[in-house]
């Protein structure tokens, strides 16, 4: 596959001509890609295998595989690194484009620019530390398998390697070189001055986290630089700039961040996304809920959401959920009048609602972070997205009372069982999921191995299966989306940490400690906070950042730890949709082949309405504990 564009602010008919005229290098590059592609795919079956055969000799064999761990930690780094780069050439990088996109052509070009130097500079700025902690570690080696760590961790210096070469490329092919020029000289110009000013900043103390992890992340995002770099580039910024902190400090950081045995899940459970929309169980799903309830007014937005309800229960990611759900419904609501905007703006809300049902990978996480019952969150997870789920049930027959109906008939009962009938195997899974981690069979990591085989024998059997091009093309796709995601929980966690060691996270918990109005006012700030830190760091950033600070003081207030839990998640699921800041929103956007600004004015009444079953689920803890 050719190298896109990875600003979509050039131009479309300067896009073309960077696709017609591919030069000598771009070609070798893409050649280059093959192996990556192939060595991504495999270290995916690898991990699938491994994780699958360590719940079979566990649980079958009652003999446990010390190994097994250590591997898919080698496996999965190197997948998350090398998917980046996948990623990168793929233009699957999450970024900020609506401010980008209303420039002129030449300020364009030249932001265009910006974002490809500032992202260069960052990478060479990085390798040399990379390097030395892949020394650092090659003298340690794992317990069980007796491999030196720096295997491991070699990933990054490679994956840092391969992306610059990337950026490189394509800066040469795309943009002028007065253009480049200009961008040169003035990300060189901005640390020549940076350096020259380090003992100034080294005495304005916590004012550094305002001017680097916040001015600068800020002005990089709206320059369209992808999320992932804005936060590297304030974290480097800010420990470059401000102290004596080695830059080998966000190496490690980014390791930990993107390399915790937990997060294999994540591309997992994005695997199975792609498996459900393949073998079409995902639309079973939907087919049949369209039938049951598709002829009533707001119908096929009931729909909407009941398959989001239930897609989550299999596949644990957003992305995925919307992926399989947008597709089947959004041909015949348009064909029901509903405006393309007013789609979007429900497919994302409705992913928001759903992201408590089990299994979740921010519950995964955030019981992993704060020591709590995931069993418990799994549990409380469901009938809190219920909650949310009535909020916008209520706010969509509201908007369709106007809708008529009277020329869409109700399927025959022979229709609906047919229905019922091909989407039973698929209605299992979420069953399946929730029993094994529930009875001790699989970890809430292991348990989406098993869904994904189970998906596969059961779509090879009963949903036509898939070929294996179209295997090689999920595995592939996995690796890019599940690079760019653990990218971003790389660089999120260097500046959760650069945060922490300021200590501003310190006078924030002694000010929320002393807090006028007792747990109230503290669920009230926790329900801000999380708001803020969902559009700006995405869940699971946020999580890594505050869990360990805010849990201690709502237990000091007497705040249950599964209720606690199920107001920041949903909380940050607000933040992440909401524009203009949200991840989650862009990529609902994208999913739905939809304009930004016209989804901006529709979902704000959605947002509300997930607002008001925050505020219910917060004020009322029974809601998230009385399944315990």
């Amino acid at each position: 596959k050719s190298m896109s564009s990875l600003d979509n602010a050039v131009s479309g008919s300067e896009q073309n001509q960077t696709t017609n005229q591919l030069t000598q290098f771009d070609r070798i590059l893409a050649r280059w890609m093959v192996p990556i592609e192939v060595l991504c795919a495999a270290l995916l079956v690898g991990i699938v295998v491994l994780l699958f055969g360590g719940v079979i000799a566990r649980y079958v064999f009652s003999r446990p595989v010390g190994w097994i761990d250590e591997a898919v930690s080698l496996a999965f780094i190197w997948v998350a690194m090398l998917g980046a780069v996948l990623a990168m050439h793929r233009n699957e990088h999450l970024r900020l484009t609506m401010f980008v996109d209303k420039m002129s052509g030449t300020m364009r070009e030249l932001f265009h620019a910006f974002t490809l130097v500032a992202i260069s500079a960052f990478l060479i700025f990085l390798i040399g530390p990379a390097i030395e902690h892949v020394e650092s570690e090659w003298i340690v080696n794992s317990p069980a398998l007796e491999i030196p760590s720096g295997v491991r961790v070699s990933a990054i210096a490679a994956g840092l390697v391969l992306m610059l070469m990337v950026i490189g490329a394509y800066a040469l092919k795309t943009v002028s070189i007065k253009s480049l020029g200009v961008a040169v000289v003035g990300v060189g110009v901005f640390i020549a001055v940076c350096s020259s000013l380090t003992g100034q900043f080294a005495q304005l103390g916590l004012l550094n986290i305002g001017i680097f992890l916040c001015g600068l992340v800020a002005f990089c995002l709206v320059a369209g630089v992808p999320i992932a770099f804005c936060f590297g580039i304030g974290v480097m910024s800010y420990l470059a700039f401000t102290g004596n902190v080695p830059l080998v400090v966000i190496v490690g950081r980014i390791d930990e961040g993107m390399g915790n045995i937990v997060l294999v899940s994540v591309p997992i459970f994005v695997l199975l996304g792609c498996i459900l929309d393949a073998t079409g169980m995902g639309k079973a799903i939907v087919d049949l809920l369209s039938s049951l309830i598709g002829h009533v007014k707001a119908g096929m937005s009931y729909v909407l959401l009941a398959s989001l309800f239930i897609v989550s229960g299999i596949s644990g990611s957003k992305v995925s959920d919307m992926a399989t759900v947008a597709p089947a419904l959004f041909p015949e609501m348009k064909r029901r009048g509903n405006k393309q905007s007013e789609m979007v703006a429900l497919l994302a809300t409705g992913a928001a609602m759903a992201d408590t049902v089990p299994p979740s990978i921010v519950l995964i996480v955030l019981g992993s972070v704060a020591g709590v019952s995931i069993a418990g969150l799994f549990e409380s997870g469901f009938f809190v997205a219920m909650v949310l789920l009535l909020a916008l049930l209520v706010l969509a027959r509201w908007k369709a009372r106007n809708e008529v109906t009277e020329n869409i008939k109700r399927p025959s009962a022979k229709v609906i069982g047919k229905f019922a009938l091909i989407a039973a195997p698929a209605l299992v899974l979420p069953f399946l999921i929730r029993s094994a981690v529930g009875g001790g069979v699989a970890t809430a990591t292991e348990v989406s191995t098993i869904a994904v085989l189970y998906a596969l024998v059961i779509g090879q059997v009963l949903y036509g299966g898939i070929g294996w091009r179209r295997t090689y093309a999920m595995l592939v796709e996995t690796a890019a989306l599940s690079g760019a995601i653990l990218l971003i929980l790389g660089t999120a966690s260097a500046m959760a940490w650069a945060i922490t060691q300021s200590g501003v996270v310190q006078q924030l918990s002694s000010f929320l400690t002393t807090l006028p109005g007792g747990w109230v006012a503290f669920m009230a700030v926790t329900v801000l906070v999380f708001l803020i830190l969902g559009c700006l760091l995405e869940g699971l950033p946020a999580v890594l950042l505050l869990a360990p600070i805010m849990f201690p003081i709502a237990k000091k207030l007497g705040i249950n730890d599964i209720h606690y839990s199920m107001v920041i998640v949903c909380a940050m699921n607000v933040g992440l949709m909401m524009p203009p800041i949200g991840v989650g929103f862009y990529i609902a956007c994208r999913i739905g082949d939809a304009k930004p600004d016209e989804v901006i004015v529709a979902i704000w009444p959605y947002i509300a309405a997930l607002l008001v079953g925050v505020v219910v689920i917060a004020a009322f803890p029974i809601l998230s504990t009385f399944m315990l």
